[in-house]
């Protein structure tokens, strides 16, 4: 069974539904499961504090040792990713150096409450340490026929979701995407460990 690492920070809750719903579609395919982890909470010193905001374990570099594949996500913060996720990417130097990363899957997913409020440019910022760490970045393709139709979140870069006031929850549309994006970074798994 090859474990997918879907690893995420959330802070009110919809990045943290979006990462749900790409662990769905990892577990559509057979020979994969999910591994849903978070990243700790920084306090006011910049000092990590060790008790997650939500119900997911805190990750740890043996996650990342152990996954086949990994799906990153983080709310927008003007136009990047949060400072949790950051802290803890800039802690991976070890993992980068001996090459832990390299040819395995990647994909990124987003929240923001603002049409346009940085979801790409969020998108791309977590792609950047991927490509150092010599992963392989899988977006949504074009051939996912929502993405030429919705009027929510959903993107090439990776998967994401508006919350604004008409769209406080995860938009079917939306999940169906993140649903795909999960389900096409494990069949990529799949396919380089066979």
């Amino acid at each position: 069974m090859l474990t997918v690492l879907v690893l995420y920070y959330s802070r009110h809750g919809n990045t943290r539904q979006l990462a749900r719903h790409i662990a769905r579609g990892i577990e559509q395919v057979d020979g994969c499961e999910a591994k849903l982890r978070t990243v700790a909470e920084i306090n006011a010193q910049g000092q990590t504090d060790e008790l997650p905001l939500t119900g997911d374990p805190i990750v740890t570099l043996e996650d990342l040792k152990q996954c086949a594949g990994v799906a990153l996500g983080s709310p927008v913060r003007f136009g990047n990713m949060a400072a949790p996720l950051k802290h803890f990417i800039d802690s991976t130097s070890t993992e980068w150096l001996s090459g832990t990363l390299i040819g395995k899957p990647a994909s990124v997913f987003t929240s923001s409450s603002s049409m346009h409020g940085g979801q790409e440019t969020t998108l791309q910022s977590m792609m950047l340490p991927l490509l150092h760490h010599g992963m392989l970045v899988v977006g949504v393709p074009y051939s996912e026929p929502l993405l030429h139709t919705t009027q929510h979140g959903g993107t090439p870069y990776g998967a994401s979701h508006l919350n604004n006031e008409n769209n406080k929850t995860i938009h079917s549309n939306e999940a169906t995407l993140a649903q795909a994006l999960g389900k096409r970074l494990s069949t990529i798994a799949l396919k380089l460990n066979g």
